[in-house]
């Protein structure tokens, strides 16, 4: 189905509060009717909007994604008939300001009929108001009487974490995927840890990483110009600390990060002393990855690839691959992800990953290391693929990962030594994106 209309379409003179809402349909429905991810339309959206509003139209998208299980569970007792979808998405954005983001009522409901108008629905306006005005009223107590982790997580996904880690871990993941995260950062010196988080506003977690809750403009922080650090999650960091950690002495060793766009781990990597080699297919995001390491001061050597056939001139002292991934352990991060994957992209993903790993073993110098990541809370994509090539190529061997190596977080690791973090990990803290991560070691 076509959009009707987008923000550009807007008419100059739009009261900013309504042409916040145009914004935020538009990018709402480009997600759940063309499958087309929020980073890929926001900007041309919200482009004539201030920042102010901006902020608010990414929010309301974000919101509403996250508890769209809920917001439908509640206009489904005040829907008598299915509406058109543009006045479905009018009342689901009006209900995420009432339940969730706890806008004025009668902004909220104005707004939604005002949105209705604009979008060439005026006989459906009185829909729109009679219905919001159910939900203002009897709303809350719907919602209140919901079951959250469930109502708002995907069957597939739901099915599938209570599969591999049990109900109750599959509701903890599912809660932590409806919060806002923090914003976490890498240091170029870890050292200097507590100064930057003073400086920051931040606070050191155990790993080793920087958390900041209160909002702004990240290239507007201190810091950001000068090449301190980077922005990346803390369990996105620590695929590159356990392989430094492993590595020992990492000072000019030779290493390899696969699939390596946007660089933070390239980053790490550098900043501890290593010759690192990027790899990446996509030369679009490799322009990125080269103007973080011009910010930050480092130096990597940056090559446009296909880690499947590229070849290093030499084996490596190691070898990290992120492999592409359903991404699903950043949900809380990504809500609209569960809109653009489906279950039946997993196996093409882990089939994929077989291949990337295969290969990497190849790159590697015997006696050297391996790390494998993902950023998935799919078990088909994390140990399943390890097994695989373990079982294929006897070459490698899997070693257990310390706890060491992740700053003492002995819960972030399995029994059996592979690292995998929960977006429920450290809830009282912010909580973190789902990891996992293998190490390994190619036979001397």
């Amino acid at each position: 189905m076509a959009l009707k209309s987008s923000p550009k379409g807007s008419k100059p003179d739009l009261n900013p509060d309504l042409a916040a809402r145009n914004a935020a349909l538009y990018v709402f429905q480009c997600v759940v009717i063309h499958r087309r991810a929020v980073n890929d339309t926001f900007d041309e959206a919200v482009q004539a909007l201030e920042p102010r509003n901006r902020a608010f139209v990414r929010m309301l998208v974000a919101t509403t994604l996250r508890r769209l299980g809920q917001i439908d569970a509640v206009l489904a007792g005040f829907l008598t008939r299915d509406p058109p979808d543009v006045i479905r998405d009018c009342l689901r954005l009006g209900a995420a300001q009432v339940l969730f983001l706890g806008t004025a009522p009668h902004a909220a409901v104005a707004t939604t009929v005002g949105l209705a108008r604009l979008r060439n629905q005026e006989r459906l306006t009185g829909l729109c108001n009679a219905v919001m005005r159910k939900i203002v009223t009897e709303g809350p107590a719907l919602v209140a009487a919901h079951d959250p982790a469930r109502l708002n997580c995907p069957d597939w996904l739901w099915q599938s974490w209570a599969a591999a880690y049990g109900p109750d871990v599959a509701a903890q993941i599912a809660l932590a995927h409806l919060g806002e995260p923090p914003t976490d950062f890498s240091l170029k010196d870890n050292s200097a840890a507590e100064a930057w988080a003073a400086r920051l506003e931040a606070t050191v977690l155990p790993t080793g990483a920087l958390r900041r809750f209160a909002t702004g403009r990240v290239a507007d922080m201190e810091g950001f110009k000068e090449g301190a650090w980077w922005v990346q999650d803390a369990a996105a960091a620590l695929p590159a600390k356990i392989l430094l950690h492993g590595l020992g002495d990492a000072k000019a060793a030779n290493v390899i990060d696969l699939c390596a766009a946007p660089g933070g781990k390239s980053a790490q990597l550098a900043a501890a002393g290593c010759r690192v080699t990027s790899v990446d297919l996509a030369d679009a995001r490799l322009h990125l990855l080269r103007d973080n390491l011009v910010r930050l001061r480092l130096y990597a050597n940056v090559v446009t690839g296909d880690a499947l056939e590229w070849r290093p001139n030499a084996p490596a002292d190691a070898v990290l691959l992120d492999a592409p991934c359903s991404a699903t352990g950043t949900l809380r991060r990504h809500p609209d992800l569960p809109f653009l994957k489906q279950a039946g992209d997993i196996a093409g993903f882990a089939q994929n990953q077989r291949r990337l790993l295969a290969a990497a073993v190849d790159m590697v110098k015997p006696g050297g290391l391996l790390l494998y990541s993902v950023c998935s809370l799919q078990p088909e994509e994390s140990h399943q693929v390890v097994d695989a090539v373990l079982a294929n190529d006897r070459r490698i061997t899997q070693i257990p990962i310390s706890a060491d190596a992740v700053g003492g977080a002995s819960e972030l690791l399995t029994a059996t030594g592979a690292l995998r973090t929960f977006p429920c990990h450290w809830a009282a803290q912010g909580g973190m994106d789902g990891f996992f991560g293998a190490l390994l070691r190619r036979a001397a």
